[in-house]
């Protein structure tokens, strides 16, 4: 009989899930999960930090719809990837984290990593365990995708020790599961679908929020046949932007706050009531509410739903087509909307178009705009900066915007544009970046560097933790409020050079589209560091409504 180790075993079960390539930062524990891989002829994509590795396979599933993997080693190996697999379980983003272990001999002998990781990532994964048997390898690994997918999606770990990779075994004796989960789709129940295309076809204010879970399911064209076919209005949010396109009638951006606030119908689909919709308090308290999710128990989850429908939203979007009525009753209402939207966007022309030094952040947000091209896959990494900018970039195509998701982790832009590029090396990516959050896993640009992946990054640089500032200066006045969230101007495109990628620094806003041109044309990975003005805040800073 043919022998093969648990490491091999490992990037076959993989490689049967479709996994294309593995996020790792190296170590010994792991080693022999690398040798199978080159067997498997799985990319291997090494990284500078584990919290790099566990954000680009969260990435990974994003853009590609098969999950994505990270390999690390044991202790702090599996301890500095917290960050990134917190992050992929509130965003629902199912992945796969393998962790090192010492040898099964070695437990509690003190053995080079030890600890106990099991413990720390139950609370923040789906599934969590450890791998003591060699044979039972491909099981487990089923048995953590099925998990991954169960309900609402969130990342699994698996940790498995050093002898349990290193030990061979009969080949034959291997169970590989092969039909381990399903891939249909949870449609809504028929009763409740009807009765929300009944209220959906006569409401005279209707609204539909339509988040990440839209893309999750890859319901793009769904809600596009919907928004159609029902005539009401259509806000998105997370990685649902680019869902609509721009030149769809009832694709609307900057008139939400009304929508939801007057709306007599409020259709929800696939966000949770957070901290973004004011914990659902910014849903017009008489209106009828609406929610679909993936998740049985966020239905009516911190605010009261006339409906509650757990489904696909792909597949409640397809129901909902075929039970609504075009609205007519709503057409002052689309117009209301966009009156509002054209004011909004008047408003801010004069700052779209600022020639102001320290340089406007939303002059910034329109040249980046501008600047992207059909297939752009953009990255957005900061606070303030991205939060200003949120409503004037607006990707081409779905699937075609990245942002953490409701934990606000910084530091998601180099690993994100990592993946997005290893998966879509044909597409343009470009990363949004406040000085604060390059700070973060910016190093792993080396990464970039080494595996010759060209993306456009641009810093908004205001030398501070600016959404911070304004709430301490507000809260303790401008001699207290500079405590610990300013920053040195420093020159973030000199480190990007110094590694061996493009780089250019801009101070005023005519430069900024040449520099961005030049980023692109250099065909490496570059970054733009243009300084902004420090003093310009976010409505949503200024209101601090994340805390409200």
């Amino acid at each position: 009989m043919a022998k093969i180790s648990g490491g091999h075993l490992v990037a076959r079960a993989l490689k049967q899930e479709g996994v294309g390539a593995i996020f790792t930062l190296c170590g010994g524990h792991i080693i022999d999960i690398y040798d199978g891989c080159l067997d498997e002829e799985i990319k291997i994509i090494d990284i500078r930090h584990e919290q790099t590795a566990a954000h680009a396979a969260d990435g990974w599933t994003r853009v590609t719809g098969v999950p994505g993997v990270a390999v690390v080693t044991a202790g702090p190996g599996t301890t500095d990837t917290v960050t990134g697999i917190a992050n992929a379980f509130r965003a629902q983003s199912p992945m796969l984290l393998i962790g090192g272990q010492a040898a099964r001999k070695q437990y509690h002998q003190g053995g080079l990593q030890e600890l106990d990781h099991v413990s720390i990532m139950q609370p923040i994964t789906k599934f969590a365990t450890a791998v003591l048997d060699t044979e039972r390898i491909p099981e487990l690994i089923g048995m953590a995708f099925r998990e991954a997918y169960n309900g609402r999606p969130g990342p699994s770990f698996l940790e498995i020790p050093r002898d349990v990779l290193d030990a061979q075994v009969d080949d034959e004796t291997v169970a590989f599961p092969k039909k381990y989960r399903s891939f249909g789709r949870v449609h809504g129940d028929v009763k409740l679908v009807q009765q929300a295309a009944d209220w959906l076809s006569r409401a005279e204010r209707p609204a539909v929020l339509a988040g990440s879970q839209t893309w999750h399911c890859r319901a793009a064209v769904q809600l596009l046949a919907f928004a159609e076919h029902a005539q009401i209005p259509v806000y998105v949010n997370g990685a649902a932007r680019g869902c609509l396109p721009a030149g769809c009638p009832y694709a609307f951006n900057r008139s939400r706050r009304q929508a939801l606030g007057q709306g007599d119908v409020v259709l929800i689909i696939g966000t949770p009531f957070d901290f973004r919709l004011g914990y659902g308090k910014r849903l017009a308290a008489d209106a009828k509410v609406i929610q679909v999710d993936l998740d049985y128990g966020e239905l009516g989850h911190n605010r009261d739903v006339d409906l509650g429908i757990v489904g696909d939203a792909g597949a409640v979007l397809e129901q909902l087509t075929a039970a609504v009525e075009p609205n007519r009753a709503a057409r002052d209402w689309l117009k209301q909307l966009r009156e509002i939207e054209a004011k909004r966007l008047e408003e801010q022309q004069q700052l779209l178009n600022s020639d102001a030094v320290p340089i406007h952040p939303l002059r910034l947000a329109r040249e980046i705009n501008d600047f992207l091209l059909d297939d752009t896959m953009f990255v957005a990494d900061g606070g303030d900066v991205v939060t200003i900018s949120a409503s004037t970039i607006q990707p081409r195509q779905p699937g075609h915007w990245m942002d953490p998701g409701p934990l606000g982790t910084l530091g998601v832009g180099t690993p994100f544009a990592l993946s997005a590029k290893v998966a879509h090396p044909d597409k343009d990516v470009v990363i949004l970046f406040g000085d604060g959050a390059f700070g973060c896993t910016g190093f792993d640009y080396d990464t970039l560097i080494r595996f010759k992946l060209p993306v456009v990054g641009v810093v908004g640089n205001n030398a501070a933790w600016n959404q911070i500032r304004y709430g301490q200066i507000q809260k303790y006045g401008s001699e207290r409020g500079d405590v610990a969230n300013l920053l040195d101007p420093t020159r973030y495109d000199r480190i990007v050079e110094a590694m061996g990628g493009y780089g250019e620094h801009v101070t005023k806003p005519e430069q900024i589209r040449g520099a961005l041109d030049r980023a692109r044309e250099s065909g490496k990975p570059a970054l733009v560091n243009v300084m902004v003005d420090p003093d310009v805040f976010g409505s949503g800073t200024r209101n601090q409504t994340m805390y409200k």
